[in-house]
């Protein structure tokens, strides 16, 4: 299994996952740069996402749904603050409506992928920020911790294909 550290730190509104690869930085990397590799491992394993956008550059945008075993479909977006290719990026990360477009009902998360050599393969550190306590609470309660950790321990087995 990839996920070997999962950190909450309410005092930082942080979630912090930290994964291990057996595989070299650019390959991991291309996972993220390519929407089509992306969909594989994009939510847990029972909800497969459909990247519709994917401009993986500063100020480019993605959009997204993940489809339920029972075929309800649930959006998200990503807007790329920063993309330094094979070490790092960062987006703000929010749910969508069905039409795709931000829900502001829900919390949006800025998030920090960061990509090192490290043991023969790949570090990858992932750290979500919230704005508010209630923010990073609510996606604690909606079981992202479980979620995130089964779609990136899915990352191996594309490694592998």
């Amino acid at each position: 299994m990839p996920v070997i550290d999962v950190t909450t730190d309410t005092d930082n509104l942080t979630l912090t996952i930290t994964a291990q690869f057996a595989a070299p930085v650019e390959r991991v990397w291309e996972i993220y740069a390519d929407p089509r590799q992306l969909e594989k491992i994009w939510g847990p394993p029972t909800y497969p996402a459909t990247f519709v956008e994917h401009d993986f550059t500063p100020g480019g945008r993605a959009t997204y749904y993940m489809t339920s075993p029972e075929g309800d479909k649930f959006g998200g977006w990503w807007e790329f603050l920063a993309v330094d290719p094979t070490s790092s990026f960062t987006f703000r990360d929010g749910f969508a409506d069905a039409d795709l477009n931000p829900d502001d009902s829900m919390p949006v998360g800025e998030n920090h992928y960061a990509f090192s050599a490290a043991d023969g393969g790949t570090r990858a550190v992932y750290t979500a920020t919230f704005n508010s306590a209630d923010d990073l609470q609510k996606v604690l309660d909606m079981g992202v911790v479980e979620g995130s950790s089964s779609a990136i321990n899915q990352i191996d087995e594309l490694l592998a294909a």
